[in-house]
Parts: C-alpha cells; structure tokens; sequence
C-alpha cells in the first residue's frame, strides 16, 4: 500500500490547533506566509510520497551492511538522500548566514512528519543533522559555525549524536571514553560508543560526530563531561574533506528488531583527532541542545509511523470482506463496516490528530520562546514548551506503538504476516519510546524538573487554558462530551496539586516518581483531547462561514466526541496511577514478583 502525505490535516494542525499565526505574528519570520506553509507541506509530501515511501520496504528486507570498517547504505537510500538534500530539506530552520531558510520550527516538525511516515529509517539520518546544527549554532566555535554548520545546513555532511557506551546506558554521567588534550589545541578521543545512529554510511562525502567524552582532569559523574566534534575525515586548509580517515570505525552494526536500514554502529576511537565544542565539562548541557530538538522529532516519528500504520490499516478494512454488516446488513461486508473495526480505526485516527497537534504546539511554543515580542511572554512561552516537550515525545511514541499495534489487529492474522507490510510499522515504532531518554524518563523529567521549574506556574496556567475551552465547547455540545472533558481537566489539576505537594516533601520522593508515568500519560490524553476540542471549534466556525469541506470539517467535530468517549472517559485509571504512592512499589520485592 502506498503512503499519502495528509497535507490537509497536518495543515490543519499546525495553523488552526497550533496557532502558528501567533509565530508569523512577531515579524521574527518574514519570508513566512501561509502560502510558504502549504508549498513547503505540499512537496515535503510529494517527495516522501514518490521518493522516500517506495524505499521502505526495500531497507527493510535489505539492511545496511558493514564490511572493513565501512557502512553501504540500504539500496537507493544514498540517492534517495543526495535528492533530500538538494532539495533543501536540512536547512528549513537553520540561520541564513548559515545557508538556511530561517523558517519558524513549528513547519519544519510538519515537514518531517511525512518524511518519518514515509520511511522512518531514512528520517533518523537527516533528523540527527537538525540536532547537530542546533548544537553547533547554540554552542559552535567561530571556525565550527564558518566550516562545518554550512556542510551541515546544506546537507553535504551528515551529524552524528554520539552518547551511549556499553557500561553507560541512559546513565550518562557513568561514560568512560576519554579526549586527552594534545599541543596543537586539539584532542584525541578514546573509546567505544554504541546505538549511534547513522554513525557511519556511503551517502555524503562525510560525517561530524559530536562525542561525549571525558578530559583527564574532569570530576566524576555528569559534571565532568565535555562535548567534542570528531570529522569522519581530516579537513585541509580551505575546510574540505581529505583522503585520510581520522581513526574512529564502525566495528559492528546491531541487529535490531526494526529499522533495519538505518545503520546502528558501534563506534571506536582509537586516538581520533577532535574539538572542543562550547566549555569544558559541561558538555552535558550543550549535549541537551541537541537531545530536547531530537526528543520532539522522535515524537514526531511517533505520528508518522502511526499515520503511516493507519493508513495500511485503514485500506486493509475497506479492501477486506468479512462478516455481515449490522449497519447495512450486507453479507461479505467490508472490515469497515464492522463496528468494532471502526472503533479502533477512529481511535487511531484521533489519537494521531492529537499527537500531531501536541508536537506542532511545542514546535510554536519553541518559536515563540525565542521570538514574542516582550521578555515576559518569551518566559511563558518557554515554560510550555518545557512542560510540553516530554509528553510530545513520550505521549507522541506511545501513540505510534499503539496505532501501529491496532494496525496488526485491524488485519487480524495477515496482520501478522511480514507479507502484508502491517507488522513492519510496529517493529519500526517500539524504537521510539526508547530513544532519547525514554519514556520513563520522561516522565520523571516531567515531574521532577519541568512540572515545578516555575513552582508549577506553567502546569496551573495550562490547566487555565484549557477550561477556557471547556467553556466553548459547550456551544458545540450537551452531555458526556463536555462533562469529560471537565473531568479529564479535574483529574489534571487533582493530580498536579498533589504532585506538587509530594514534591515539596522530601520524605514522599519515591510517591512523586512512583505516580511519573501515569502523570504524562494523563496529562498527554488530556492535552489532547484539549488540542481536538480547539480543532473541533475551528472546524465549527468553518462550517458556519461555509469555508471548505463540509464533510471533512464536520469530521474534526466528531472525532473529538470519539475521543472524548474512548480515551477522555478513562483518565480515573490514570488519576489512581499518580498517586499509588511508592510504598506499595517498594513492598513489591522480588520474591513477590519472581513467584
């Protein structure tokens, strides 16, 4: 089945959910418009339709390969990305006097959700070169922004965000690999990394890799660690690449459940020439730069693989015959016509329109931390984009598995059969929920820093903005559509408050992370149902103005009363999660659990 970009709907998020009129408004953007905004969705689509979609089945039955420290790309995705790259597609955001566009974030996060969809194992290489040049335009040296952003920007060299080492998981402060100074003002870096992403390939003439690393006189833990920029090959005077390899190598690829065309490296370095980025030991923070750009994006891999997982699932059902219909009574009915296949393509349906406006809401609250007009604004801004960023990412992934799960059911045994292409996506998302912190540390993050940054500031107004909407929803709706959304919005501020005061305990540490993961689950179903309320109410004002599709606007009203029934009406389980309290966990020893 061949994918369709939804430029509609993403087009529809992005501006009448997300508001990112409110981003265009700050006159930080000029050479954006709304018709700059549907040229760049319309060929982002076109491209991941013709060029990037037809691929993905290829790179999976075809992986990449290693052979004598070198990394071959699956078959067509070199070519397929030097297309990319002349396209413009790594330099959507990036500054002009870096070769870039200048466009607001929030666009280029609606770009990519095609490019994820249409092959997700392509779009982790590119998506890495975003998060380099944030690094890099944040904490560059001159010479890094002059030589390497531009190849970056361009899409000539590709970036690689080089963290995890065997003995060092998501525990960041226990790396090992070391960069001793050299006479020169440079460093040589030893040590091996693994999970790199596209750490090694044959489609640009070269490779930056930002490496965390120790120098010898660093405390222990996460303060010691500095941030270093090693290029797969020396560079001569004028900034071009030479013939000789700098001494870091693939020494294996991981054989991974899915993706298997986007290379997984383990990566050696055996002395490796390399720079200083930004201060010493502190290359955790600088490092962060790069993780909190990639975290978003992966929650937008989490929409486009369960879009993409969606739209299989959704032509099975109507090429399918099976049963009698109750609605039609015809014999040999399409799976569509069953209600209980319908009920999961809608929850599929709604819960992707939900991701995808939580991701784009962030992407705008990111513009607009940097970019509103007054100090105090761009300090509100930056706490939603804060409070909403591990839900984007971890909410977003969660989606993506379930939406790709649903997609096997909705096969029933063919779902479960590589032939029919179903069980791909589902192999390809349950990456997504584990990178970039996963989601448990998420949710810890959620709870642990950012829900009381501000003394839970950005959280109550949150909560404020919401019942806002309530209050105009009700023109649109009586009963249970409304009532749930009130008491999905009770439960958030019940569950904040009592977070809120176990955190200020600090005897109750362990009730505050026992409650993490239902907290972002809870907060995530709300937010959503909250972003299809505001989309319900513009799609109103739309049929009211007799402004577009009729049918399709009078959907989005639908599809929140489907949301608010199917996810909204069970957010007490969530609730009673958040506060299960950490004694119970703690009683819960391993004779009790081993059996």
């Amino acid at each position: 089945m061949t994918y369709r970009a939804p430029v509609r709907d993403i087009a529809f998020a992005l501006e009448a959910i997300a508001g990112i009129d409110n981003v265009a408004a700050t006159g930080a953007f000029p050479d954006y418009d709304t018709d700059v905004a549907s040229a760049i969705i319309e060929a982002a689509g076109q491209f991941s339709q013709e060029v990037l979609a037809p691929l993905n089945r290829v790179g999976d039955l075809n992986p990449a390969t290693i052979s004598d420290g070198n990394v071959t790309a699956s078959p067509g995705f070199a070519d397929a990305y030097k297309q990319f790259a002349e396209g413009g597609w790594t330099s959507l955001t990036a500054s002009v006097e870096a070769g870039g566009q200048a466009l607001p974030k929030a666009l280029e996060l609606a770009a990519y959700e095609t490019v994820h969809a249409a092959n997700m194992a392509f779009g982790l290489c590119p998506m890495l070169s975003l998060a380099s040049i944030e690094a890099l335009e944040a904490v560059g040296t001159d010479y890094q922004r002059e030589v390497y952003l531009p190849k970056l920007v361009s899409g000539e060299w590709t970036g690689a965000m080089v963290l995890t080492e065997p003995s060092a998981g998501s525990d960041l402060g226990a790396l090992v690999a070391t960069a001793t100074p050299t006479a020169d003002g440079k460093y040589l870096l030893n040590g091996q990394k693994i999970f790199i992403t596209w750490g090694d390939h044959d489609a640009t003439d070269n490779i930056v890799h930002l490496v965390l690393a120790r120098l010898p006189d660093a405390p222990a833990g996460p303060k010691g660690i500095s941030l270093f920029l090693a290029s797969k090959f020396h560079l001569d005077a004028d900034g071009n690449p030479t013939s000789h390899r700098n001494s870091f190598h693939p020494v294996g690829l991981e054989h991974k459940l899915g993706i298997h065309a986007s290379p997984t490296c383990v990566m050696q370095y055996e002395n490796a020439v390399a720079e200083l980025v930004g201060r010493p030991n502190e290359g955790l923070a600088h490092m962060f730069v790069m993780m909190n750009a990639a975290r978003l994006a992966v929650g937008v891999e989490g929409v486009g693989i369960a879009e993409r997982a969606y739209q299989h699932a959704l032509a099975y059902a109507l090429e399918r015959r099976q049963g009698t219909s109750i609605w039609t009574g015809q014999r040999n009915a399409p799976l569509f016509d069953l209600p209980d296949v319908r009920r999961m393509l809608v929850v599929m349906k709604s819960k992707i329109a939900a991701a995808r406006a939580i991701c784009f809401s962030t992407g705008v609250a990111a513009d607009m931390a940097r970019h509103a007009a007054t100090e105090e604004e761009r300090k509100i801004w930056k706490g939603r984009e804060d409070l909403f960023t591990p839900i984007a990412k971890a909410w977003s992934t969660d989606v993506g598995c379930e939406v790709a799960s649903l997609g096997v059911q909705v096969h029933g045994g063919m779902g479960f059969i590589e032939e029919t292409g179903a069980a791909q996506y589902y192999r390809d998302a349950r990456i997504t929920p584990i990178y970039e912190g996963t989601n448990g540390i998420q949710a810890m993050d959620l709870v642990g820093r950012k829900l009381s940054m501000d003394s839970g500031e950005s959280a109550k107004r949150l909560i404020e903005d919401m019942k806002v909407t309530l209050h105009q929803l009700a023109s649109l709706y009586s009963g249970k559509p409304v009532e749930r959304f009130a008491n999905a919005i009770e439960s958030v501020e019940d569950a904040t408050l009592w977070l809120l005061d176990a955190k200020a305990d600090k005897d109750r540490a362990a009730d505050v992370l026992a409650g993490a993961d239902s907290y972002l689950k809870l907060l995530g179903d709300v937010v959503g149902g909250w972003m299809l309320a505001k989309g319900a109410l513009a799609a109103k004002a739309k049929l009211d103005a007799n402004d577009g599709d009729a049918a399709w606007l009078q959907g989005k009203l639908d599809l929140y009363e489907a949301y608010a029934a199917n996810v909204l009406g069970h957010v007490s389980s969530r609730l009673a999660g958040v506060g299960q309290g950490g004694d119970l966990l703690h009683r819960l020893t391993l004779e009790a659990l081993a059996g």
